[in-house]
């Protein structure tokens, strides 16, 4: 188990996680500099960069893929993709004992390329879509939160976009 600030990067190439784990703590200096962790999280999709935009952003498509485990689901999601434009995915366990709305504003779009947003709980968010070639690269980083330990956000987060691609993969 770690202790202290960590940076966190994994990636994964495929709908199985077959990514790498690093972690190393921060120094001290780094950690008053650093007021929050930052993890980082990644894919290669077998898409264009346009079918990867449409999916992430379409309410309806989030619905099918927005979730970390089999016992949870997205019920409803909302998004007014414009700067100061809102999002709302409602996450709830599909026997009902839990749900929380996962909200924030966005600060910055660039079509195609990048999404920069500010959750309900001040942490910042961003997604990079780049296009490989062969297909596209999701790159999304995020600031951690102090509830959840920050392995499980990591995992959390992964395992999400694990299902994003599978989901997108499975359109074509």
């Amino acid at each position: 188990m770690f202790s202290g600030v960590h940076i966190i990067e994994v990636a994964s190439t495929n709908s199985e996680f077959n990514g790498c784990l690093t972690a190393r703590t921060l120094t001290p200096k780094e950690k008053k500099d650093n007021k929050m962790e930052k993890i980082t999280v990644h894919t290669n999709i077998n898409a264009s960069l346009e079918e990867v935009w449409r999916l992430f952003t379409t309410p309806a498509d989030v619905e099918q893929w927005n979730t970390a485990s089999e016992d949870w689901h997205t019920t409803t999601a909302s998004n007014e993709l414009q700067v100061g434009g809102k999002f709302n995915y409602r996450m709830e366990a599909k026997d009902g004992s839990f749900g929380f709305d996962f909200w924030g504003t966005y600060d910055r779009i660039i079509d195609f390329k990048q999404l920069e947003y500010t959750l309900g709980d001040g942490r910042k968010v961003s997604i990079i879509f780049k296009f490989t070639g062969i297909g596209t690269k999701l790159t999304e980083i995020f600031e951690t939160e102090d509830e959840n330990p920050v392995e499980m956000q990591q995992f959390g987060w992964q395992a999400i976009l694990d299902n994003f691609k599978k989901y997108v993969e499975d359109q074509q």
